[in-house]
């Protein structure tokens, strides 16, 4: 049995997953899309005391390497398999619903490459693949994703939003989702950015800036751009942090959008005064789902 952690950030992921592995006998994959990096300990929220539980894919690629959906498809299922062999429980925690899913059911990704794409903007390629898939909920500036929509458009003729309908779950999976109150969130979030700026976040993200690295491993999380534009004397340092606010905010509300839409997930209310409840609650409801 696959056991999924996911929610929107700052509802107590890892305190979860720590809970239950000791509990399940577990091991732990992050689902994180930028956790598998190293030197984004503070931008990414990387667990800090793994209180003795094996954990994958944490720290694993330098900044300047690409690491994509369809390599973690690859590296978490060897990981899963090789977990459920040793009689352990897997637990995939994170909140990149993408990559869950990719590992969990049998995505298969189109070949990225195509010349034909070279030279056109992030609106062109979108405009593009609305005409074939108006339904299609890949963002606008995931550029890789829709390039390898078009690509299996043009190599199949269906649109690649309706290929997602016929996922097949390949492990025994229960999927865990962690809520709270949309302004309780806000406002959690918000502690949390000050909580990182007092951590370091700034320093962090200033050698990554004096390295001169840009890849996508450092340009997608929020963080570090966002504090480019301070180094760089565009924004102040207030305005940055503000920055960060808010486009946190905002994932958060796309991440919902995407457990909405393409998850199925029993959810549990985060109960911040007493976070042992909302273990007790899920270790529960896990132990009945295991005994069917």
């Amino acid at each position: 049995m696959v056991i999924v952690i996911t929610g929107p950030t700052a509802v107590g992921k890892s305190d979860m997953s720590l809970f239950l592995a000791h509990k399940l006998d577990g091991e732990i994959i992050n689902a994180d899309s930028t956790q598998i990096y190293k030197g984004l300990d503070i931008a990414t929220n990387k667990i800090k005391d793994t209180e003795g539980i094996k954990h994958y894919l944490f720290d694993e690629k330098d900044l300047r390497e690409d690491y994509n959906v369809f390599d973690f498809q690859q590296d978490a299922r060897k990981i899963i398999d090789d977990i459920l062999a040793r009689g352990k429980t897997p637990i995939l925690v994170g909140g990149s619903g993408l990559y869950i899913n990719a590992v969990l059911y049998d995505y298969k990704f189109p070949d990225k490459a195509n010349d034909d794409y070279e030279g056109l903007s992030n609106d062109e390629l979108y405009k593009m693949l609305l005409a074939v898939d108006p339904n299609t909920n890949i963002h606008l500036n995931n550029r890789v994703r829709i390039i390898s929509a078009l690509n299996y458009y043009k190599a199949n003729g269906t649109p690649y939003s309706e290929m997602e309908k016929d996922f097949k779950l390949l492990y025994d999976t229960i999927f865990i989702g962690l809520t709270t109150d949309r302004e309780i969130l806000y406002y959690k979030i918000n502690k949390r950015v000050d909580k990182m700026v007092e951590e370091g976040l700034v320093d962090e993200a200033k050698e990554i800036y004096d390295l001169g690295i840009r890849s996508k491993a450092v340009m997608t999380p929020i963080g570090p751009k966002e504090l480019f534009e301070y180094f760089d004397g565009k924004i102040t340092l207030d305005e940055a942090i503000e920055l960060i606010k808010s486009k946190s905010r905002k994932y958060a509300k796309r991440q919902y959008t995407w457990f909405k839409n393409k998850m199925n997930l029993k959810w549990f209310e985060t109960n911040y005064d007493d976070f042992s409840k909302t273990e007790e609650a899920v270790l529960d409801y896990i132990k009945e789902k295991m005994s069917k």
